[in-house]
């Protein structure tokens, strides 16, 4: 057996980064970057107010105190969006509003709380001001020219909303893969066919289809196979044009797991694996062509811990993310656990944040068919291939499955 950190290697570095395509921004949320972003403008682009209140020359303020206010004339109305049609002179004041350019002649903005209306026309001020109270300079945002955004970047909704500041519309990120999902097996049927003595639902194909669409890429399922060579083969060939196909079950030694034999057929360069990990020990991997092909086992909690660990962040890679792996925690078991020897068995964990503290405990049976585990589960207690006995108190690295916060207690919420 090889261990997880082996296969996963092996998998990374055989991923490349798909091509790139240019997106509107209401398309480029949660993609990265494939160019460098530069500004073509100051920004902000003048000098303007940060409040709203009354644009005045600095030095007019100087002799202002309590005992002796200075007076000012209001000469004009500045609303955002305009320029000032007067210049302010010599004890004088504009009144502006928040975002508008900076009159000519004023140097600083005396905030409308601080000054007191005598009337429509006239203000006073009982304190001195330092220039550039209250004032948004030119390029201290942005500088004209400056490299805005690199290539790698993620875009969240605050890079959105600074390509737009810079009038990008249209950006070039790197292209989404295109994934095929393929569940095998006599005994599989969909979710809305006739239940048959014997039979049981295509949870892999939908498990899997959403983990995939949390990645960002996008899924095609090319529905259910039986477990004939023939029947695998074609259903292989169709997801020649997808950028990857991912099988769930037939990839162990069984009489009628015939994975390995169809993917032969089609002349693949695949690996197959027994990983030392729990759930989850069979694993293919490799090309079919063009094609990257991952052949994950059939158990439903096993399909998904593999996925977790080898395809999200193959999926990841592929699209240009430099954070390729599930955060992860210290916590606090909350029980005694036994693991078998040899094996880096990933153990469902429910969360409570208690203080700074948090605790896990186990979401119950581990069995690799239990899929409501999962359902339950906040992260996966990572246990090393040495360890036979973890008892409470000790404390234990999880990774999240995504969501958990001091509220993931709260399942109603």
């Amino acid at each position: 057996m090889i261990s997880v950190i082996e296969a996963r290697d092996t998998i990374l570095a055989q991923v490349s980064l798909l091509g790139t395509e240019r997106v509107d921004l209401f398309s480029a949320l949660d993609r990265v970057l494939s160019e460098d972003v530069y500004a073509t403008r100051n920004q902000p682009p003048w000098d303007n107010s940060a409040m709203d209140g009354f644009a005045v020359r600095a030095a007019d303020t100087l002799s202002a105190s309590q005992s002796q206010p200075v007076i000012f004339k209001i000469i004009e109305d500045l609303p955002a969006g305009y320029r000032a049609k007067n210049k302010v002179e010599a004890g004088q004041a504009i009144h502006i509003m928040t975002g508008a350019p900076v009159p000519e002649g004023a140097d600083t903005i005396l905030r409308s709380e601080i000054t007191e209306r005598l009337d429509h026309r006239h203000i006073q001020l009982s304190q001195p001001m330092a220039p550039g109270t209250d004032l948004r300079k030119v390029g201290e945002d942005i500088l004209d020219g400056a490299l805005l955004l690199p290539v790698g970047t993620l875009i969240r909704p605050a890079e959105i909303g600074l390509l737009a500041s810079t009038n990008r519309s249209v950006i070039s990120v790197y292209r989404k893969p295109r994934v095929a999902i393929l569940s095998t097996g006599d005994e599989i049927v969909d979710v809305d066919d006739e239940m048959e003595d014997g039979k049981i639902v295509d949870s892999n194909g939908y498990a899997l289809s959403a983990l995939v669409m949390d990645t960002g890429a996008e899924v095609v399922r090319l529905g259910i196979c039986p477990d004939t060579q023939e029947a695998l083969e074609q259903k292989l060939r169709e997801g020649l044009s997808f950028d990857v196909i991912i099988t769930s079950g037939g990839v162990s030694v069984g009489e009628y797991d015939f994975v390995k034999l169809a993917l032969d057929a089609l002349g693949t360069t695949m690996e197959f694996w027994k990983v030392a990990m729990t759930p989850g020990r069979p694993l293919a991997f490799g090309m079919i062509q063009d094609t990257l092909a991952f052949g994950l086992p059939g158990n439903p909690v096993a399909s998904m811990v593999t996925f977790e660990l080898f395809t999200r962040p193959a999926l990841l890679k592929m699209q240009g993310y430099s954070n390729l792996y599930r955060r992860t925690v210290r916590a606090i078991l909350l029980e005694d656990i036994n693991k078998v020897l040899g094996r880096k068995q990933f153990i469902r964990m429910q969360l409570q944040q208690r203080g700074d503290a948090i605790y896990a405990s186990r979401t119950g049976a581990q069995g690799s068919g239990i899929l409501r585990s999962m359902s339950l589960a906040d992260g996966l207690a990572i246990t090393h291939e040495d360890q036979i006995h973890l008892k409470a108190g000790d404390e234990i690295e999880v990774m999240l499955l995504g969501g958990f916060s001091d509220l993931a207690n709260n399942r109603n919420c």
